[in-house]
Order: structure tokens, then C-alpha cells, then sequence
């Protein structure tokens, strides 16, 4: 029984350990060389129910850029939901420098209390 136990445990610490080096790789891939330059910007509005909460804080979203420089898909990486859609709405309208091939970056809202 401890070696079953004992052979579970290692197995479970190692799986977990590749897994998080992987996701903690994948997540650090971009670098300000390999960044799309934006050319035109849209700001997200801040939503009126999380002003009136007092709702601040970060909001990261993927996106991905074709290579004309449109927004082709975006997903949400973390922040508060009140925040989040008016973040998304906004970065599709974004329009990025062409390249040669796709790409996919990371974008970063914050949003202050203005008390």
C-alpha cells in the first residue's frame, strides 16, 4: 500500500510540475521584440454598475491579430466580469501593424477609482 501510495504521490508531483513549467512558459512567450505595434486604440468604457461598486483592478486578454493587422479572436485571461466585456468590446476595434503571419499577444487594461 505506501508503495502504490508513495508511486501515486510522484507521479501527481511530477505531472504537476511539467504542467506548470509548460503554462508558466506559454505565458511569458511575448516579448516587447516580438510585439505587434497597435495603431489605433479604442479605450474600454468603464461600465457603469462597476464604478457605482467601486469595482478597480487589472484585466489581461488574449488576442489573436491576423496578418492584415485586424483582431481575430480575443479571450479572456483574468479580471473582475464587471470589467471584462467592456475590455473585449474595445480591443476588437484595436488595428495592429500588418505581418507576415498571425500572432498572439496579451493585452493589459487597469482601471482606478476616480475618488
Amino acid at each position: 500500500m505506501r508503495t502504490s501510495r508513495w508511486k501515486r504521490w510522484a507521479v501527481a508531483t511530477t505531472a504537476a510540475l511539467l504542467f506548470s513549467g509548460a503554462s508558466g512558459f506559454a505565458q511569458s512567450g511575448t516579448t516587447d521584440e516580438s510585439r505587434r505595434k497597435v495603431k489605433s486604440k479604442t479605450v474600454p468604457a468603464y461600465p457603469e454598475l462597476a464604478k457605482r461598486m467601486n469595482v478597480v483592478g487589472k484585466v489581461k486578454i488574449e488576442v489573436v491579430i491576423a496578418p492584415d493587422g485586424h483582431v481575430k479572436t480575443t479571450r479572456v485571461v483574468g479580471g473582475h466580469p464587471l470589467l471584462v466585456q467592456a475590455c473585449q468590446d474595445a480591443v476588437k476595434e484595436w488595428k495592429f501593424v500588418p505581418a507576415p503571419e498571425e500572432t498572439t499577444q496579451v493585452v493589459e487594461f487597469e482601471f482606478h477609482s476616480t475618488n
